[in-house]
Order: C-alpha cells, then structure tokens, then sequence
C-alpha cells in the first residue's frame, strides 16, 4: 500500500525502535503448503444464474458491520455490503467503492477519500460521500460499535462535494486504509438505517453484488442485486449460507453435492478432500492468530476501564508467563493439526513487511521454569484455569493437548465447551477466566494487535491496560513506513510477552473447499470466503 505522507519521528521514537532492533531471536519454522486462493471467473465460459450454497463452520452474529466480531458475519456481509477498500490476492489494498487510495495532508491529519459516484444502494437510494459519512460516523459512535478504536483518532468527518469524503484526525494514523478495507468501510444506506436504527442488522441494506433477503432456520439468503454498479460481472441468481458446525457434515455434504462450498475445513479431513476429483481444496495462510485470552480486568464490558479481579491469574504476569513457558506450540499443532497449521507466538503475521525475527519470536517451552515463577508467585499447584472452548472436534481435541502441557508447567486447565455465539458474547461482557479463540487478521499489523490490547478499546476483551504498550502502539500508528513502525511493533511484542494477557498459540491456514462445478470462490489471507463474482461453469455437453 502506498501512502502519500511522511512524518519525522520523535527522538523517543527512535529509542524505542533501537532497543527493538537490538533482540535476534529466531523464528519459529512453518509449514510448507503451498497457497492456492482460487481462480476469478476472469474470460472463463460460464453458466448464468444457479443458487450456490455453502456450509458455514459457524453461526454468523447480527448482520451490521458496525457491531460484528464475527468472521463468519463477514462471509455474509462481503457479498451484500462492499468496502471502500479491499485487499487483493497479492495482500495489496485496492479502491472497491472508494475511486482512488486515500490522500494525506503532508501533516497526516487529514486524510481525503473520493468515492464513486452514480452508483446505488440495494433499496434504489444514492450512494455518495454524505452517505459514507453517515456511516462512518455510526461505526465511530454507535454504543457497542466495534469499529471505534479501528478507526483511530478521528476528530471529525467531512465532505468536499458528493464524492469526496474528508476524515481529520487528532495525530496521524496510518492503519486508516486498511480499517477502510474491513467491516469499518462498509457503507449502510442512509435511508435504511434510519428506517431500522439499530435493527439495521435484521434486513442490511448496502451496495453489493446481492443484496439481502432473508435469514431463517434454514439459513442465510441474498440474491443478486441488479441495481449493483458492475452487474454484469455478477454470475449466481442467489447464495445460500447454511450453518453446518460440523466438519464431517460439511465434508459429506460436499461429497453428496448437497453444498458447494465449504469454509474452515478440519485438517484432519482435507487430504482426503482434496484428493476427490470433484472438489478442489483452497489454501491461504492467515494473517491472524489463535489462542486463548486472558480476564485481568474485563468487569464491566470490552471498551470500559479496566477493573480489578482478585485472583493471580488477573493480578500477577509470572502466573500468565508460566503459562506460556508451559506451552509447545510447534509440536502441539503437529499433533493436533497434521502439520496443516504453524505456531503462533505475537500478533504480528508472518511473510508481512513486519514480521523480523523478533516480532515473531517464540517464548522458550520451559515447564520447570514455570513451575519456579508460580512458586514465588505463591500460588497453589496445580493452578486451576477454567477455559470456555467452542464446541468442535478440533477445538476440543486442541484443548485437551494443552491441558497436557499446561500441566506439566503447574496448571490444572478446566475446560467447558461452549458454542461460538455464546463465547463471542462472553469476551464482550467479561464472563470468563480463560477463553480459547482467536482472531481472522488484518493486513495491517495495527488491526491484530491495538484493537486488542490499547487500553479502553471497544476489542480490548482481556480488561487489559498498559499505558506503556497504549504509548507505543500510538507512536506506530503515525508512520506508514514498514521501516518505521517494524521496530516499534517488536517492542510492542515484548511488552505483551512480558504481560501475557492473550496467549499466541497458533496460526491456521484458511481451508476451503468448493465443488469444480463452479468457480470464482476466492480466498486471501484475512480469512474472508469471496463468492460475490463466483459462477458454475459451463457443462462441455452445453
């Protein structure tokens, strides 16, 4: 991505980005399958019209962009409701409803955004910049947005004209782009939000390939829409998304033809998948993470001041260290997972502009020492852990091998199955003590790490609060230099390492399936399943 401005750093700056540099721990090894995205319809015959349906590992949350955490949310929702910005198949951001990238003021506090004109939404009205205002200004106030702290420290939103949008902010912030290609640049209709207010999730109403129809116990349902600006491009009369939680389900479904595509595909069932002739296996590496997070001060919700829970593990970081140092994260996912996922040790993804040895490094597997840190902690052993873990085959066979490493480092992990949805309602509220999921990623290293851990953040779902981390991420949200922000984000790497309130176990790879009988389903690194161009193609009989 490149972007038009750059800003001298302070001198406190460049301490912080020496000490970072100064660390040479190595990476951790990954795995060696290749990626395979999928393949655009691009000059391909093929058949016009068909109702695909595919088998969602999980159900997807309320429908608005503004307050989604959900991946699966997002399946929906990059059908119905573009962005003014995307990432593309090489991890480059690109216009979608915006016309160009965005231009910074030489300062960075003013970034400009032009937006297409004479386009509509799905209910007829005018898509223009006073209705991307509207939106965002919803995603930046809305009580329970979870776009706020992704937007950063915008002061105010403006207009120049119809097609210009104008965002200000009180100290630069760099990430805005890649914000702007996720759920905080979707754009609502105006006329819809004011008709549904908060309801607006209930029946979405944006600019998209389809456009929403209807959800039920049978599913999601979206049909094309064709007042879209590029209708033409658009293949599929309606998509249906059908909640299969499990993976042996969605497998013989493929298999029957019931389904046609198939997202987040269990490692221990894609070789077999991928080796039938009517199905073709996706790959991409993923620049999010999974692990478990951490309650040391979510009392009163994600977004509010951190509160005090009196317990060591909230209280005490040697308890949290020794959680880690009782983790073998490589032969953990080798056992579990077939050798299809990697270790995930830091926020930051791996292949980035920001991923140097230290950034990415992993903490020893060290159980005795863990062992000591919780003796002088003063705490019992075993040290019990009570850990919510979604209701999969994978996710509960992971859990109880990490039950077996945390014990021999001094824990006596606890595990409750829990389903997706409740989890995602715990994390907001608090009601946990250890809670095991993680997050899809975003291009941008500010979107896997500050929406987690900035204190007050409407993502910070540990209640965590560190005024020194909240200083250093600020300083790299200023620079849009790789270089410049590199070494600050290693030494926000340390400070969370040092901290530990979520711990980086593992990083998937996005595994889909999809019948050969279509094409056009596309798959990226941020982990979102694309259908918005896919068609079936045309049978060699005619």
């Amino acid at each position: 991505m490149r972007i038009r401005w750059f800003r001298p750093i302070a001198a406190a700056l460049v301490v912080l980005a020496a000490a970072a540099c100064s660390q040479t721990t190595p990476t951790v090894e990954t795995a060696t399958h290749m990626d395979d995205y999928g393949t655009p319809v691009g000059d391909r015959p093929v058949r016009a019209g068909g109702e695909l349906v595919m088998g969602l590992s999980n159900e997807p949350d309320r429908l608005d962009p503004t307050t989604s955490s959900s991946l699966y949310t997002r399946y929906v929702m990059n059908t119905i409701c573009e962005k003014l910005y995307d990432n593309d198949a090489s991890g480059n951001l690109v216009p979608q409803l915006a016309t160009d990238l965005p231009r910074f003021s030489d300062d960075g506090l003013t970034v400009t955004v032009p937006v297409r004109a004479g386009i509509r939404f799905a209910d007829g009205t005018t898509f223009d910049a006073y209705a991307v205002r509207t939106s965002l200004q919803r995603h930046l106030t809305l009580d329970g947005s979870q776009r706020t702290g992704e937007l950063g420290p915008i002061t105010d939103i403006g207009t120049d004209g119809s097609a210009t949008v104008v965002i200000h902010f009180s100290t630069p912030f760099a990430p805005i782009t890649a914000a702007l290609a996720d759920r905080a640049g979707m754009i609502m209709s105006p006329y819809t939000l004011r008709e549904t207010g908060k309801d607006f999730g209930d029946r979405p109403v944006c600019v998209g390939p389809f456009k929403f129809v209807e959800r039920g116990p049978h599913g999601i349902v979206v049909e094309r829409d064709p007042l879209y600006y590029d209708a033409r491009a658009v293949h599929l009369d309606r998509i249906t998304y059908r909640v299969m939680p499990d993976p042996k389900a969605r497998a013989a479904a493929l298999r029957a033809g019931e389904i046609q595509v198939a997202d987040t595909m269990s490692p221990q069932d894609v070789d077999a998948l991928s080796a039938d002739s009517r199905l073709r296996l996706l790959v991409s590496g993923s620049f999010g993470f999974q692990g478990f997070y951490l309650n040391t001060g979510n009392v009163d919700g994600a977004g509010k001041p951190a509160g005090r829970i009196d317990t060591p593990l909230a209280t005490d970081p040697r308890v949290r260290l020794a959680i880690s140092l009782s983790i073998d994260r490589q032969a953990l996912v080798d056992k579990v997972f077939k050798g299809w996922y990697e270790p995930a040790c830091t926020p930051i993804a791996p292949r980035t502009s920001y991923a140097t040895a230290a950034a990415t490094a992993c903490p020893p597997h060290d159980p005795e020492r863990a062992r000591r840190l919780l003796a002088e902690a003063g705490v019992p052993q075993p040290y019990p852990i009570t850990m919510q873990v979604m209701n999969v085959a994978d996710q509960l066979a992971y859990a109880q091998e990490l039950r077996t490493a945390l014990a021999e480092g001094g824990f006596d992990l606890r595990i409750v199955p829990a389903e997706y949805a409740d989890m995602l309602a715990a994390q907001k509220r608090g009601n946990y003590e250890a809670l095991l999921l993680g997050w899809s990623g975003r291009l941008d290293p500010d979107g896997n790490i500050a929406r987690f851990l900035t204190s007050r953040s409407s993502g910070n779902y540990s209640g965590f609060s560190s005024p020194e981390l909240d200083e250093v991420l600020g300083w790299a949200a200023h620079s849009p230099s790789p270089a410049q922000r590199g070494p600050l984000y290693e030494q926000a790497v340390r400070i969370v390492q040092r901290e530990n309130p979520y711990i980086y176990t593992y990083r998937v790879r996005n595994l889909t399936v999809h019948a050969t009988s279509v094409i056009g389903v596309e798959v990226y690194g941020d982990g979102a399943v694309r259908l918005g161009k896919a068609a079936f193609v045309t049978d060699r009989n005619g």
